[in-house]
């Protein structure tokens, strides 16, 4: 059975990631204070260590492991590998915070038809990456057949002039 695009599913939107770690209280500070999620409600049915944290419309359910010695830590930030990102107000602002914290991280940059994009790479206490990034200005343009969108409504309007202008220069 084969789709045609569309919303088979009838999806609405992403709920949670889950994350396994090896100590949900280091876990739970770093996502509380770091990025700024707020701790909410787990059902009390559940017979296994873990919490919920909730921001930016997207919550983040932390397990804790059953064997924490033996769970792989990853200590290389490498931009290629597993990542959620979050988009930001101030990529300087994001940076002196994290030298403030001395959280290592590694910069990137990514350059489409004159958008520039800043990244910003690091990793939470059990090496899942986290990537930070002023993306809103980049358009998210289909492979055929719909619209030009944006990960940020404010930015829809612009983009789509900007793209109007590179098809004009084809």
């Amino acid at each position: 059975m084969k789709e045609s695009g569309g919303n088979p599913l009838r999806l609405k939107s992403v709920n949670h990631i889950s994350l396994i770690c090896t100590s949900v209280e280091e876990s739970m500070n770093f996502y509380q204070n770091v990025l700024g999620f707020i701790p909410i409600r787990r059902p009390g049915s559940f017979d296994f260590d873990g919490a919920w944290l909730f921001g930016y419309g997207i919550g983040i359910h932390l397990l804790q492991a059953e064997d924490p010695e033996n769970i792989p830590r990853k200590t290389e930030i490498n931009p290629k590998d597993n990542h959620i990102s979050f988009q930001c107000e101030s990529m300087g602002a994001v940076e002196k915070k994290l030298k403030e914290m001395e959280i290592g991280y590694v910069r990137a940059m990514v350059e489409e038809g004159g958008i520039q994009v800043d990244q910003l790479f690091f990793h939470d206490p059990d090496g899942f990456m986290i990537e930070i990034c002023n993306c809103d200005s980049l358009p998210v343009i289909p492979l055929a057949g719909e619209m030009v969108r944006s990960c940020s409504r404010v930015n829809l309007e612009m983009m789509q002039q900007q793209i109007h202008q590179v098809v004009k220069q084809m």
